[in-house]
């Protein structure tokens, strides 16, 4: 519980604008296949003003002109961290960076 309060905080300041943050939260519950999260957190990302087009279209984000480049940079991020065995390389992490301050990067 404490770490998931310690990443609770850290979201609340890291800079990064909510919408983006709902967006993230309900990727990483799609690929975590935890219905109970997608449930929350969409509802979440519609109080945040996120359209239903995007939510519904989210889980084929790559297929889709409805998400901006920093956007996709979180999303691909996102997949990245939350898939373990995929790995997270630096590559990757250079390839995503760009759309992101050091702050928004966790430095």
């Amino acid at each position: 519980m404490r770490a998931l309060d310690s990443l609770g905080a850290y979201l609340a300041k890291c800079g990064l604008e909510r919408p983006l943050l709902e967006l993230v939260k309900i990727r990483a519950s799609q690929t975590n296949g935890c219905a109970y999260c997608i449930d929350i957190h969409t509802k979440d990302a519609r109080a945040a003003g996120e359209t239903e087009q995007r939510i519904y279209a989210l889980s084929a984000w790559r297929e889709t002109p409805f998400y901006s480049d920093r956007e996709r940079a979180a999303l691909l991020w996102t997949e990245a961290v939350t898939r373990v065995g995929d790995g997270v390389t630096d590559a990757r992490f250079a390839e995503v960076r760009e759309e992101f301050s050091e702050k928004e990067n966790g430095r």
